[in-house]
């Protein structure tokens, strides 16, 4: 094994661990997804995996043809259901080996971070992308959005530098180090030009755009930085201290930088709003049989072990070695470690890692809650924001784009890492995911629970979050791909919550989530582990869709684009319904409400819906099909009168139908079109 995959391998444990305990000790860059494993509080009762939506029906390939595909890096067995792999783009030499992130989009643009920086492509031809630009500047995890002429870069990691420059930051304080946003200039997008840097106290892990109704001279970035606090030497004002003793401590708050647009070189920090007072840690839900088998055969072998946040956790080789080298360092000496250094890391660990946690409680009461946020979902179009913040998810009111307010939090015993959020598009339910295993581990066994590692459905009740049910794969993947929920998006069937999500190595998969109570998988796209006989690190970061495909970020292997495909659960006119919605560009982060141009297939996709579901008789559909495909072939005011009386007609089946409310979006439809003059 080459020391660079195995450098590859241990990435993202090495840079949980790292990244925690790098306030004590320099242990080196902070790369993961998620470096502590906080669980939830509110005990559930396990449940069986959801049945279909009433009048739903899908028919998935049995058996189920994602269990045990061959292995491989760009030659692994594939399995396709009710979605069409439209091109597999390898990423360019400088990023092979390297770890792809997160997505954003910009006209014909898709933007790809990677942990030594970004690609950006051309998609205008989904099944031929084209590299537009390769822009080396290492600071993990490099998460990407976009506004206008302006693209927002996250750093975290310890060796990332101002400049750009790929040699790291090897100093434990250096005014060298980049740890924040960056902000390029990409009104030439095949050249971005790096014009300001914001600088925060814990980096920037994730970050959010915040595109504010009614002001229009600003954007707002809400920061979620989950590595230690820097030194105060390295950036002034920062502190680790509890709130209680320095009030203005850089744990249990966010940051919110204002960008203005006419001068975004002055880009800064305008609040630090403490959104997590008050919570406790919630409880652990313990691991899984194959985590306490794997954690008793490493204590026989003498591996290394350590506990974070209530969860135990086995230390890579490359962990255990560079904490070693330091130990040697300290002490004055040279070559390999002793016997020694072995027992004193061994003996140092708890305190480090205590020391490493910041504060834990008095001892007298509960441990507090989550001191930072993974990941933020804004959603201007109704002022609210889901938090996905660790330990908890919560409502976040951002009426008051400088000052978010906390509404309500909710935990779940089965939930370890709540990672990201996605509301419905009329914002009337959410989904959170929890990252179980923070991203590096194979969380998606045979033997796991089916509610850890998944989804959770609320409904959004006022300002409060009700729970509905889970969703996870259903489909068992191997010891050796790591899988858990991860990123994905809304796309825009009318009438409909349909989503696309990312699962690490267990591929991408769409997900109907209308009836919040039994969300139902109704399309997938997997591939075979990376590597057949010990995990490796790949799979699908995120998926979006935009403007007609569905663009993944495939961490090891590049950029996929797929397409929807009519099938049962999916009709033609759903499918050109959602590609008539055309955006300027998207940051999934910052959730777009989606509206339909009046068009015929809109009218048929609620068309569609009513014959599935039953929602008027088989008689009246026909008929009304029959009308709308006369109106279509029609022109000028003969087409107008024709549907105005169609949805006259239509507004008047409501009353005896069996879902009145499709019929009355049906209706609203039609007179659209009649009012457009198509």
């Amino acid at each position: 094994m080459s020391a660079v995959t195995k450098k590859r391998d241990d990435t993202r444990f090495t840079a949980r661990l790292g990244a925690l305990l790098a306030g004590v000790i320099a242990v080196g860059g902070f790369a993961g997804c998620a470096y502590q494993s906080t669980q939830a509080g509110m005990a559930t009762a396990p449940v069986a995996p959801a049945a279909a939506p009433t009048g739903l029906q899908v028919n998935p390939p049995t058996p189920d043809p994602r269990v045990g595909l061959p292995a491989g890096m760009f030659d692994a067995g594939e399995a396709i259901w009710n979605l069409d792999l439209v091109s597999a783009t390898p990423p360019p030499d400088p990023f092979v080996g390297k770890t792809n992130s997160d997505l954003a989009f910009s006209g014909p643009y898709a933007i790809q971070g990677n942990y030594d920086g970004i690609q950006i492509w051309d998609i205008s031809d989904p099944a031929n992308p084209q590299t537009v630009v390769t822009y080396v500047c290492p600071a993990s995890q490099s998460d990407v959005s976009v506004y206008e002429n302006l693209l927002f870069v996250s750093g975290e990691g310890f060796g990332g530098r101002l400049d750009c420059g790929e040699q790291g930051v090897e100093e434990a304080v250096s005014h060298d180090r980049l740890r924040g946003i960056r902000i390029f200039d990409i009104s030439d997008i095949t050249a971005p030009e790096y014009v300001a840097n914001v600088q925060t106290c814990r980096g920037s892990h994730t970050h959010t755009l915040l595109e504010h109704p009614g002001d229009d001279e600003n954007v707002y970035v809400y920061v979620s930085g989950s590595a230690p606090v820097r030194p105060a030497e390295e950036l002034a004002g920062c502190s680790a201290a509890p709130p209680a003793e320095d009030p203005n401590s850089a744990l249990f708050r966010i940051e919110v930088i204002r960008v203005p647009l006419a001068d975004p070189a002055s880009a800064e920090i305008v609040s630090s709003p403490r959104i997590f007072e008050d919570l406790v840690a919630p409880p652990t839900h313990g691991p899984a049989p194959d985590d306490l088998a794997a954690l008793e055969a490493a204590r026989e072998r003498g591996a290394f072990i350590v506990e974070i946040m209530g969860e135990e956790m086995v230390m890579p080789d490359q962990a255990v070695a560079q904490m070693l080298g330091q130990f040697v360092a300290q002490r004055g000496g040279e070559g390999p470690p002793t016997a020694a250094d072995s027992a004193a890391l061994r003996e140092a660990l708890p305190m480090i890692v205590a020391q490493a946690m910041g504060p834990q409680g008095d001892g007298d009461g509960p441990a507090p809650g989550p001191t930072q946020c993974h990941d933020i979902t804004v959603y201007p179009a109704i002022g609210l924001a889901g938090g996905a913040c660790e330990g908890y998810g919560m409502l976040i009111d951002i009426s008051d784009p400088e000052n978010p307010v906390r509404l309500s939090a909710v935990a779940d015993s089965n939930f370890s890492y709540w990672h990201s959020a996605t509301f419905n598009n009329d914002g009337t339910a959410i989904l959170f995911t929890d990252e179980w295993g923070g991203g590096g581990a194979p969380k998606c066994r045979a033997s796991d629970p089916m509610e850890w590692g998944a989804n959770a459905i609320f409904t959004i009740e006022g300002t409060e979050m009700e729970f509905q049910s889970y969703f996870k794969l259903s489909a068992p993947q191997t010891p050796e791909e790591n899988c858990v929920a991860h990123n994905g998006s809304l796309i825009p069937i009318p009438g409909r919550d349909i989503m696309i999500q990312g699962w690490y190595q267990g591929g991408v998969s769409l997900i109907d989530w209308t009836d919040t109570a039994n969300p139902v998988e109704i399309a997938y796209f997997d591939r075979g582990p990376v590597n057949p006989d010990r995990m490796q690190m790949g799979g699908s970061w995120s998926v979006y869709w935009y403007n007609g495909v569905i663009v993944n970020s495939e961490i090891a292997r590049g950029l996929d684009i797929l397409e929807l495909v009519p099938s049962e659960a999916l009709t033609q006119n759903e499918i050109d319904a959602a590609n008539s919605v055309q955006l300027t560009h998207l940051n999934s982060q910052g959730q777009p409400i989606f509206e339909w141009p009046a068009t015929f297939a809109l009218a048929g996709a609620y068309l569609d819906q009513l014959e599935r579901h039953g929602g008027l008789s088989a008689a009246r559909i026909g008929a009304i099909r029959g009308e709308l495909s006369g109106a279509e072939g029609m022109s000028g005011s003969g087409r107008a009168d024709a549907l105005r009386s169609l949805a006259d007609a239509v507004s008047g089946d409501a009353g005896g139908a069996g879902d009145a409310a499709k019929v009355g979006m049906l209706a609203d439809a039609v007179r659209a079109l009649a009012n457009a003059g198509m």
